[in-house]
């Protein structure tokens, strides 16, 4: 039996408990500062009132303190939203944590004094040089795998022996894994593909978006390779895998609909989804700078009319 931290309490940290305690572990979650899931799952029965769902009985929960990262782990998940990564980071150095992580938080993080862009994992490991932190991405709904639906996941680790262990601790029947070194792709395209999927439902018929779909993977791979990721990473789970669930259904295809239909993306986001987080939005405005000034606009065009809509405040033209 391994012993399993997550930190964050939202719908896919929440979530990922299931495959974790049925495959044997004793496992804690601890919540930093969402009030509502912090009542969620100190509660008796554990509802958790985004997933609709109880958690498992197994399911052990502590007050959050960077005490507990003080604590000896076989594994540490981050599961926080991406604002809250400078945050664990910074928990992190502060407890000088020698527990294995990994990361659920899919993002990218733009500095403008560098004028780079860091993947999550190279944003905690500038303050957190010796850690040791593995990836997983890939297309995973919250929901979907609370009520144990079959999931395929990819673990990524320039350690390939890293990333097998860690998926020995969380595989079962309904969770599966796969691994990976490319480490880097596997960021990459997991973020981007919230851009893509935001593309790929601006189409205003099943025929255009089946276009904007194929248009959209000959971009990631193109944005991969820049990052020096690897071409098998983008038509893999991490790349046309996640875009796939993303484009079928989601917050990010669903403003995509709104921006295809003519509205620009503020007017849309005030009159359908005022209350809902758009991760798509949120990481184009992190990215444009260095989209927008280092990379051939020409090589990516649907990213660069949906970034230039989105910070312009101006409608979407695809065509």
């Amino acid at each position: 039996m391994k012993k399993i931290l997550i930190i964050g309490g939202g719908a896919m940290g929440s979530a990922f408990t299931f495959p974790c305690i049925d495959n044997k572990n004793e496992v804690t979650i601890t919540e930093p500062y969402n009030k509502t899931f912090i009542k969620n799952l100190s509660s008796k029965k554990k509802y958790h009132s985004s997933l609709k769902i109880n958690l498992p009985n197994k399911l052990k929960y502590k007050k959050y303190s960077t005490d507990i990262l003080k604590n000896k782990y076989d594994l540490v998940v981050v599961a926080l939203s991406l604002s809250g990564i400078n945050f664990i980071s910074e928990e992190f150095k502060k407890s000088n944590i020698k527990s294995p992580i990994l990361i659920l938080t899919k993002g990218l993080k733009y500095e403008k004094k560098k004028q780079k862009i860091f993947t999550i994992s190279e944003d905690i490991k500038k303050t957190n040089k010796n850690i040791n932190v593995s990836v997983l991405k890939g297309p995973c709904l919250a929901k979907e795998l609370s009520n144990k639906k079959q999931t395929s996941v990819i673990v990524a680790n320039k350690n390939i022996k890293t990333a097998k262990k860690i998926c020995n601790m969380i595989t079962t029947k309904y969770y599966l894994t796969e691994t990976s070194k490319d480490v880097i792709g596997v960021e990459i395209c997991s973020s981007i593909k919230n851009i893509y999927s935001m593309i790929i439902g601006a189409g205003d018929s099943l025929n255009m978006s089946s276009s904007l779909f194929k248009k959209s993977i000959n971009e990631m791979i193109y944005i991969t390779k820049y990052f020096k990721g690897k071409i098998e990473t983008a038509l893999g789970l991490a790349g046309v895998g996640d875009l796939y669930v993303s484009a079928a259904g989601g917050r990010n295809s669903k403003m995509g609909s709104y921006l295809g239909q003519g509205y620009t993306f503020k007017n849309a986001k005030r009159k359908f989804m005022p209350n809902e987080t758009v991760e798509g939005e949120q990481l184009a405005r992190e990215i444009a700078p260095f989209v927008i000034k280092k990379i051939q606009q020409k090589k990516i065009p649907l990213m660069t009319k949906l970034i230039k809509s989105i910070i312009n405040n101006k409608k979407l033209i695809l065509n």
